[in-house]
């Protein structure tokens, strides 16, 4: 009977724990995480200070320190493309250390490398979808062969008619900007050449010096490059406009079909990590993110806040999961 009575009342505070989120968290410790924290609250990023995920993550630091009454610190862990510091997350066994991550992290990690020391689903848990973005389909604003302006159809007929002749640029083996031009290959029937290049401001250098054609990037990137009159935008992989890019018309809009695609980042933990601990996170990280203030700075970061639960995210994942592992299948994509 006594057993009983405890897990009804366990039941209940978590029930209360998830209405209340941040009211509750600004208390300190509640019913459902007695005596946490008990030390400061480790964020691990995979990617260099600096960079969008680093950024993301410090913006959420000092929040939420404030709601657990407690220190939050930032650590880098960088290399293998975020999966060094989404490994050292999936290890830990402290209570105290959540991961920032990037889509392919959380997703098709171990679909492009095997080798990969976690797996997403079964060694990390979801807290939060933070931010969302489409990328850009770019070109350069004149190049011999390319049509004038930037209507996507006449864009797509071109590069129909070139074939292998025109190049594509992204950041890499696997990366969202890789997958995504395959699955626009796919929708599309045109075969541009891929070009992989340490990063985005590579890839945007590339196309400016005539080695490539065309590349998705990031909407703030081409939107630079497009007011410095040196890049046109022929449409973004959102399936309607987006707020990042207003003015540049969804591939959609010019008949490109089952195609959506956007890059995001999210919060997760150890699966180790206790449920109840997890749940005050989930719940504290995504009012944070859907703060006006927090949403502001997401957006001048390059990012559409969502501020998900849990289970948003995990929905998420295994949406991208299932869209990108089909492309890594059907064009034999393998992480270099």
């Amino acid at each position: 009977m006594h057993s009983h009575f405890r897990a009804r009342r366990d039941l209940l505070a978590l029930g209360l724990a998830s209405v209340c989120g941040a009211a509750l968290a600004d208390k300190g410790a509640t019913s459902a995480t007695p005596g946490w924290p008990t030390r400061p609250l480790r964020i691990i990023v995979g990617f260099p200070p600096g960079s969008s995920p680093d950024l993301t993550a410090r913006t959420f630091a000092e929040p939420l320190s404030k709601a657990l009454g407690q220190p939050v610190v930032v650590e880098n862990k960088v290399g293998a493309g975020g999966n060094i510091g989404a490994d050292a997350v999936a290890k830990a066994r402290d209570g105290h250390t959540i991961g920032l991550f990037i889509n392919g992290n959380l997703t098709i990690a171990r679909l492009l490398n095997p080798q990969v020391p976690y797996d997403p689903a079964r060694d990390l848990a979801p807290l939060s979808l933070i931010g969302v973005s489409p990328l850009v389909l770019a070109a350069p604003a004149s190049q011999p062969g390319m049509p004038a302006g930037n209507d996507a159809r006449a864009f797509l007929q071109a590069a129909r008619q070139a074939g292998d002749r025109w190049n594509y640029g992204t950041p890499g083996v696997g990366t969202v900007g890789h997958l995504g031009m395959e699955l626009l290959k796919a929708r599309t029937g045109i075969a541009p050449v891929h070009v992989p290049y340490p990063g985005y401001p590579q890839v945007a250098s590339a196309m400016l010096g005539g080695q490539l054609q065309m590349a998705l990037l990031p909407p703030a990137l081409a939107q630079a490059q497009e007011r410095a009159g040196k890049l046109k935008l022929i449409g973004v992989t959102s399936a309607g406009r987006s707020a990042l890019a207003p003015h540049v018309p969804s591939l959609s809009e010019a008949g490109v079909r089952d195609f959506e695609l956007e890059i995001w980042n999210a919060f997760a933990a150890p699966a180790a990590m206790p449920a109840p601990v997890r749940a005050r996170l989930a719940t504290l990280i995504g009012g944070i993110a859907r703060s006006p203030e927090v949403r502001s700075q997401l957006f001048q970061q390059g990012w559409q806040a969502v501020g998900s639960s849990a289970e948003g995210l995990a929905r998420r994942m295994q949406a991208d999961t299932a869209t990108m592992g089909r492309v890594i299948r059907e064009q034999g994509i393998r992480a270099e």
